[in-house]
Formats: structure tokens, sequence, C-alpha cells
């Protein structure tokens, strides 16, 4: 049994490095202090960190993310202090980060007790990353191996394509990291929904966390709306509508955490003695991730 945190992030303006690290300190300890063992924030998390940049350049689009690349390793510094302090897993969310290419890609990093353990980068970008931000896909998917388990991590819209979930679980993740940050009810529900289309079908668990409330200083994080969650296969021993935990309120005035114990065991149990298949009985057609037509 694994005590599990979600935050649904409210996006703050942190005009300062001192401010902001005293925050993302005490968000995590107040996790950690409940049992928490691994703790995720969403999506685009790391861009709280234009809110240091002047004025006019964290309210430019294309500007603020180029402002903050000298940053980051601060905060990458500032995450992997917290892990080891606590001596949790942290996956702080993502942030845009440009490559020696020159290009920017979503990226999302995980610390553990000992350090980093590598990073996953988004893989399919909405129309706003594609069109507006410049913001290109990465390669490749990651399986993570901790002493909680093996866990992947799928960034907001890659939740909605079926074969990278299944592609994790072939590598045996038996959890999936689903940061998100969402502009629209709808926006949430479609992750929301791929998150527990996702653990249904290959009968694995996947921890959602979600950026709400309104940041005017930010053209990127203007608007957020979204619940935190926790989903399994809906099956014997599991919540009939598979939902393990669900944050209260859509869109809360401040940051809050959701905590829930998750039983990888009885998880794996399910792909065993549950009273359907989907991981096992996923068709043959789908092995080279196309499906035959006769």
């Amino acid at each position: 049994m694994i005590r599990v945190a979600a935050c649904q992030y409210a996006i703050e303006l942190f005009e300062t490095a001192d401010s902001y690290a005293e925050h993302l300190r005490a968000l995590c300890r107040q996790a950690a202090g409940q049992g928490a063992r691994l703790l995720l924030l969403p999506e685009y998390a790391g861009l709280v960190l234009s809110g240091q940049l002047p004025t006019a350049q964290r309210g430019d689009l294309l500007a603020s993310i180029a402002g903050i690349q000298p940053l980051l390793e601060g905060w990458k510094a500032l995450c992997a202090d917290i892990a080891c302090e606590l001596g949790i897993y942290l996956q702080p969310g993502s942030a845009p980060v440009r490559d020696p290419d020159g290009r920017y890609r979503n990226r999302a990093w995980l610390f553990g007790p000992d350090g980093c353990l590598g990073h996953q980068d988004k893989l399919m970008m909405t129309r706003f990353e594609r069109e507006q931000w410049s913001i290109e896909a990465g390669e490749g998917l990651r399986v993570f191996d901790t002493d909680l388990g093996r866990l992947g991590i799928l960034i907001c819209y890659d939740n909605e394509f079926p074969l990278l979930a299944r592609r994790l679980a072939e590598g045996g993740a038996d959890l999936i990291l689903a940061p998100s940050c969402t502009d629209t009810e709808a926006g949430f529900h479609r992750v929301r929904i791929g998150c527990q289309a996702r653990a249904l079908e290959n009968q694995i668990a996947v921890l959602q966390s979600p950026t709400v409330g309104l940041a005017p200083w930010s053209p990127a994080l203007d608007e957020n709306i979204g619940r935190a969650g926790l989903y399994v296969p809906p099956d014997y021993g599991m919540p009939a509508d598979g939902v393990a935990a669900s944050s209260a309120e859509l869109c809360p005035a401040g940051s809050q955490w959701l905590i829930a114990d998750l039983d990888l065991d009885e998880v794996r149990r399910v792909r065993e003695h549950g009273q359907v298949f989907t991981r096992r009985d996923w068709p043959e057609q789908f092995a080279d991730g196309v499906l035959r037509l006769r």
C-alpha cells in the first residue's frame, strides 16, 4: 500500500525565487506530512517561474518561456532537494524546455530520495502548443523503477491516445502519472475520461493532477480548471465506477492535495482474477499499432 498525493495546483504569482521556493517546499511538506510518498503536480506547473520575470516579459507568450530557461536548473535543484529532504518521489509537473537543437519541448522530470530519475517529454501536442506556442513533440516513452513500483508519465493530451499507455503497460508500468493543464471543463473531462479509459484498458492505476484558478499575468496559464483524481480498473474489489478518489471541488480557491491510498498488488490482482481481462485480451491486431481490416 502506498499513499499518493495529486495537487489541484492554483497558479499564483511569485515574483522572487525565495518566495516561490518557500511556497513549493511548504506545499510538498503538507502532503508528505500526511504520509504521502509520491507527489504529483500538474502540467506546466514549472511555468509559474515566469512570475519572476519583468511584467512585460511574463505577459508575453513566447518571451515568457524563453525567459524561464535560465531558471530551470535552479528549479530542478529545488525539486531534488525537496524530494531528498522529505524522502519522497516528486513529479513537480512539467515545463517548456529549449533543447540544444533550439526547439522547445514540454518536459516532466521525476525526482526521488536519491536524486533525479530522469524525464519524460510530452508526445502529442495540442493545437495551442503547436500553432501558437511553437512547442514540439518529444520522442519515446520511459518506465521508471522506484521503491513504490514501476511507473510512467503521460502528460495531459497524451492520455487521450490508447497506444501510449499500452506501451507503458507492456513495459511493466503499474501506475501512470498524468499531470494536466486545461482551461475549460470540457478539456478537463477529455483528459479525465482518457485517464479512466487507460486504467480500464490496461488494468493499471492512473493519477491525475490539474492546474486550477485564474492567472491574468500569464498568457499561457490564464484560466485553469480541473479535479485531481486517482483511477483504477472498475472490477472486483475496486470502485464500481473506477474512481478511487477525486477532489471535491472543480476549481478551489487555492492549491489543494488529493491524498489517497493505492494498493498496486490489488490492481495487479484484477489482471489475474477480474471479471474481465482487458489487458490480456488486447487484440493481436493491435500489436503493431494498426488494426488490420478484413
